[in-house]
């Protein structure tokens, strides 16, 4: 029996988590996957009410009491530090070492892409974002703060074994799905020290697979490319910071974050899976969130329990939905929130 913690955390965060489980209820009882949810109040309002984000325990029993965590949104203008947010969704990634960001991009519908003349088969890529080290670990500091001689310091940090664990990911998974091309994104140019060592560690991995054909670009070439000629992309693997900003650039040319998926993975033990997209406090309780990432993303963590099948039916289902204009007013549709979440069952139980 799957065990999935779900945390629904802010604003929309709930309205489209309801609906992945919706479609996870009905994919279940035509598939028996016998999935058991364990629903977690972790949120702003736990955090205003006690003062409390998430304690060491429950962080624990996070890792080791489940197989998966379906996380909403998190995110609420009464908590400006978003101090919940941080210690919730980057505790996750830090303390359970949830190394792998993995993001799909794939276009489902030529017509919600603004690239010109690009239809489904030529933006299909997966980008492996290192999701542990960079500048996202808070190295760094602040020294006479709110002066005029004010400095700030922020660091960049990039271990050998990190850098090697993400880079091997990329490429055994390019290897395990027959794919020929891995492409890696830094701004060694610029960056000698940290992206000298991703430098290193990719052309000795690279070495390892001489099927793959491994490629470099400096991230700011990768975002023209990206919009240049998606098609020639497979796999990319870079680090955190420009980890997250290329697969953002890359949601919008799916057709935007509405329907962006992802993972954050540690091979062998527990997974969180997330629509990337904000709480958006300001269109609460409307219905008229877009819920087909966060279905995506259950998707994706369906396919983590073993059940790639699944997956791609529930993908499916969702391209069909796309196909059909069955969408929310911000695809240009006209279904709310749950009609959408509906239309996807629809589609499951029907085909």
């Amino acid at each position: 029996m799957p065990r999935i913690a779900v945390i629904p955390g802010d604003g929309i965060g709930r309205e489209v988590l309801d609906e992945g489980i919706k479609v996870l209820a009905a994919l279940d009882t035509v598939s028996g996957l016998d999935l058991h949810f364990e629903h977690l109040d972790y949120g702003a309002q736990r955090y205003l009410d006690t003062g409390v984000t998430i304690t060491d325990q429950e962080m624990a029993a996070l890792g080791s009491d489940h197989d998966a965590i379906y996380l909403g949104a998190l995110g609420d203008p009464r908590v400006p530090s978003n101090v919940h947010a941080k210690d919730i969704l980057l505790g996750m990634r830090f303390r359970l070492d949830l190394f792998i960001n993995l993001r799909p991009v794939k276009l489902l519908d030529a017509r919600y892409t603004p690239l010109k003349d690009k239809a489904p088969e030529d933006l299909r890529f997966t980008v492996f974002r290192e999701n542990t080290e960079g500048l996202y670990t808070g190295v760094g500091g602040q020294f006479k703060r709110d002066t005029p001689d004010e400095i700030a310091i922020e660091a960049e940090l990039n271990t050998r074994k990190g850098v090697e664990r993400i880079v091997r990911a990329a490429f055994a998974f390019a290897h395990e799905r027959g794919l020929d091309r891995v492409c890696m994104s830094d701004k060694s140019n610029a960056m000698r020290h940290g992206h000298d060592l991703w430098q290193r560690v990719f052309k000795q991995v690279a070495s390892e697979y001489p099927a793959i054909a491994a490629s470099h670009l400096y991230v700011d070439a990768l975002c023209m490319e990206m919009v240049r000629a998606p098609e020639q992309f497979q796999v990319i693997v870079t680090n955190n910071l420009f980890g997250d900003i290329v697969t953002d650039l890359g949601a919008q040319l799916q057709g935007g974050i509405g329907l962006a998926a992802s993972g954050n993975l540690h091979p062998g033990r527990v997974g969180m899976f997330e629509p990337v997209h904000g709480s958006a406090p300001n269109i609460v309780g409307q219905g008229i969130a877009n819920p087909l990432a966060a279905i995506l993303s259950a998707g994706m963590m369906v396919g983590y329990l073993g059940h790639p099948d699944l997956e791609d039916r529930i993908e499916q289902a969702v391209r069909a939905c796309l196909v059909a204009g069955r969408v929310t007013p911000e695809l240009g549709g006209d279904l709310t929130t749950s009609q959408v979440g509906d239309a996807v069952v629809a589609h499951l139980l029907h085909t």
